[in-house]
This record gives structure tokens, sequence and C-alpha cells, in this order.
């Protein structure tokens, strides 16, 4: 059966290459939905290619852009956040792609979900900053969020056929990003273009970055409390350079499972599109003789405290992961617009979790005035320190 996919983000990297996903097999999906934020370009370009039934263009001063190149094909077009969040509704959608960047992928994907959509979640900020709710909705609607991240996607996989084997442990692994085995005052040094710099993976500014400071293994850890029901310390991180073992599950009797590969996002999205099914594909394939040796190490939490303080926002719980990703977006933010340094991400990060009002049990709208407190208060944060 083919099945019509609401690609949310479609011009970021993991956009761009379930298109890729998408191109290859189209006698298994079709795209029904594509929207972005600002690349009013690339949109246009990917709408006249992939023609779907609906567009849409986040920011509405692009609207008419969008609007006029558009114009002689049967596209319907819209424009404007609450417009992305409306059109997951449609009932032509069989699964949405949530690959927007941060918090704004929250109220879109909790749509999709009343809306009985399946999810292929690559907007890991949804969980992280609502998970308890995105849980409940998701049981409460009988749908089923499939991960997109490679790390979770590979727990997912290992867990295929162990549904009622309990899980002791589960692996997540980081290539350590391009300042592993650095110390702090080499950090405090470090310039925007070193940390766009990744060995292994090619993604988007934020999740680069994210990568480079380990924030996002915290927030891959968070995510992953809630993907797959795990207590806090029943997550570990492990870094291993060569990006092949994707992550692991350590199952009662002390057997463990882990999937491999070489890193290579479009395998994890496929994955996620084309379950329970496995399609052909011509993608490289793995070989053991070009990686003689696979190394594993401990995080180093001292140097990159991000890992740290997501542990500790996972484990307190309440509203303090959602704390935790606004004032890591913020700081990410003024890092890439070179206001403030590397190291410094962490010192606002902290200070904001310690300032923003903890709510121990919080309702939707709380996760809303959180995010908006926390933003503030980072932001006033990096005022003063400018």
């Amino acid at each position: 059966m083919l099945k019509k996919i609401a690609i949310l983000g479609s011009t970021g990297s993991i956009g761009r290459q379930t298109l890729e996903v998408i191109e290859q097999h189209p006698e298994n999906f079709s795209v029904e939905i594509l929207t972005a934020n600002n690349s009013a370009e690339l949109l246009i370009e990917q709408a006249i290619k992939f023609k779907p039934n609906t567009v849409v263009i986040g920011n509405k001063e692009k609207y008419k852009q969008v609007s006029d190149a558009l114009i002689d094909h049967d596209i319907k077009i819209y424009a404007g956040e609450e417009a992305i969040a409306q059109v997951v509704e449609m009932n032509t959608v069989d699964i949405v792609l949530t690959a927007m960047v941060g918090f704004s992928g929250l109220l879109p994907t909790v749509n999709a979900i009343k809306a009985g959509k399946t999810i292929a979640l690559a907007n890991k900020e949804t969980m992280v900053v609502a998970g308890d709710i995105i849980t409940k909705l998701s049981h409460e609607y009988k749908v089923s969020i499939l991960p997109v991240d490679s790390e979770h996607s590979a727990i997912f996989q290992c867990l295929v056929g162990e549904y009622h084997n309990p899980i002791e442990k589960i692996y997540l692994t980081a290539s350590g990003g391009p300042f592993r085995g650095k110390n702090v005052e080499f950090l405090r040094k470090v310039t925007r273009c070193q940390a766009l710099n990744h060995p292994n993976w090619s993604m988007g500014d934020k999740i680069t970055i994210d990568s480079a400071s380990l924030m996002n293994k915290g927030l891959e850890a968070i995510e992953a409390r809630w993907l797959f029901g795990l207590r806090p310390e029943q997550i570990d991180i492990v870094v291993h350079p060569q990006s092949i073992v994707h992550s692991l599950v350590q199952f009662e009797d002390g057997s463990m499972k882990a999937q491999m590969g070489l890193p290579d996002m479009r395998l994890p999205i496929q994955y996620a599109l084309s379950f329970p099914e496995r399609l052909k594909v011509n993608f490289e394939r793995f070989n053991f003789l070009d990686y003689p040796s696979l190394t594993f190490e401990k995080a180093d939490i001292k140097v990159f405290r991000n890992l740290d303080l997501a542990f500790e926002a996972m484990k307190k719980g309440g509203n303090l992961p959602c704390i935790l990703n606004a004032a890591n977006e913020i700081a990410v933010d003024n890092f890439l617009k070179s206001k403030i340094g590397f190291v410094e991400m962490s010192d606002i990060i902290e200070k904001t979790m310690e300032l923003s009002t903890f709510i121990a049990a919080p309702t939707f709208d709380d996760y809303l005035n959180s995010n908006a407190e926390a933003r503030e208060l980072a932001s006033e944060i990096i005022k003063k320190r400018n």
C-alpha cells in the first residue's frame, strides 16, 4: 500500500534525506505535505519536483514568493506556524515525519497524534520537553511513534521480537564529536567553524553544535527514557568514535543486542517509513575489514558539562527537561551568532535551570509557559554577560 508522507521541515538535513528515500521507492511512498520555516527557494524546488498536495512556509513574509512560484501547479499553499500545526490533521496523510528543529515541533506532533497519524519522530525535543504528555497521548489515540534518530532507531530495531523481555540497560553511542579528548581550556577557544565540523555525520547547524557539546546525547537520553519506558539509571552513554555501532540493548540475562552499519541517516529514516518491512536499497554496505578496530570509552562529563546537566534534568523530571531544552536553544543560537563562547553555553543553561520556576507535574500549558520563561531568562543572562 502506498504511504502518503507529510514532512515537517523538508528543507533541513533530515527532510532532504527523507525525500531521497521516497524518491528511491515511488511504489511505496508519496509526498503529501512539505513544510519549511524560511527556506522558500528550496521548498519551491521540492514542491515542483515531488508535487505534494500541500506546502506550508512558516515565515508568513515569504508566502507570496512561494505562492507566485507555484501558481501554475495544483498545490495548496499556506503560511505560518499555525498552518503547519493544522495540515498534519489532513485525512490524506498516513505518516507525519517531524523533522522541525527544537520546541517548534511540539504542537504539530500533538495535533498529528490526536488525528491518529503514525509519527516518524526526528524531532527529539518534542519528547525532551513533554515526553510524559506525548507518551500518554500516543497510548490514548493508539498511535505508533517510530524513532528516526539513528540511536533510537537502533534501540527500536534491537527490541523487535523482544517486547516481552525486560530491558536491563541501554547504551546510547556517541561519536564524541570534533572535540573528543580535549580539555576545557581548549574548548574556551573553540570557534563556530570548528564546532560545525563533525567527523562522521552531516547535520544541520543546531544539531551539529549539540553534538559537539554532547548536549545532543543528553537530549537523546531523555528521549529514550520516554520512548522505551526506562528509568534514568537504565540509560548510559558510551563514546564510540567510529559511529558503526548505533546503540545497544542489554537484557536481564546479560545478553546484548547492537544495531550496526555505516553512518547514514537514510537507513533509520527508511526503516521508520517502511516498518515493519525492510526495503532493498543500494546504499554502501559496511565491511568489517575496513574497521578492524571498534573502540569505546567513557564520556567526560567534567569537560562536557551539558551531558551532566541533561541527566540532572532527566532525574529531577517535571518541567526541568523543558527548561534545559529552551536554555540550550537560546545558548546555541547565540554561539552560532558568535555572541558567546562554546563553554559559556553550559554556564547559561545551568544558571537558567537554577532560576526557572520548577513544576513537578506540569500540564501542557505549563510546558508552554516554562519554555517562554526559560528562553527569556537565558536571553537576559547572556545580555548581562555582554
